[in-house]
């Protein structure tokens, strides 16, 4: 099997890349020249959130993402590993629907991590 997965970034032209299926795809991107930012670089913040459009990945090490966000297609580069060839969005252009206004669009109890929705028994 493979260990090597290609990665489009179907908003910057199409670039591909080639990375280690074993490495979190911020830091095999970054060491090939895509700028992508980042904050924590262990998957508790949304700073390096990107758009998946096409493939699998592994991100069991996030926290950040809700449930609505993550059905949104949002992965977390910093602690994103491919499983298959995939196709991004990246940068701010991609974060059409991350954030969302909780005052004016509340997330509903299904969108919230199941910990959060889960009503704490007395």
């Amino acid at each position: 099997m493979s260990k090597t997965r290609t990665i489009t970034i179907a908003n910057r032209g199409g670039a591909t890349y080639e990375v280690d299926a074993r490495r979190p795809l911020l830091d095999t991107l970054t060491e090939q020249g895509l700028d992508l930012p980042y904050g924590c670089k262990y998957g508790g913040c949304i700073t390096c959130a990107a758009k998946l459009t096409d493939g699998q990945i592994d991100q069991r090490r996030q926290v950040a993402l809700n449930n609505r966000q993550l059905g949104d297609g949002y992965v977390l580069m910093c602690v994103a590993r491919a499983v298959t060839d995939c196709t991004f969005e990246i940068g701010v252009e991609s974060h059409d629907r991350l954030y969302r206004n909780p005052f004016l669009d509340p997330l509903q109890p299904h969108e919230l991590k199941a910990d959060i929705a889960t009503p704490k028994d007395p």
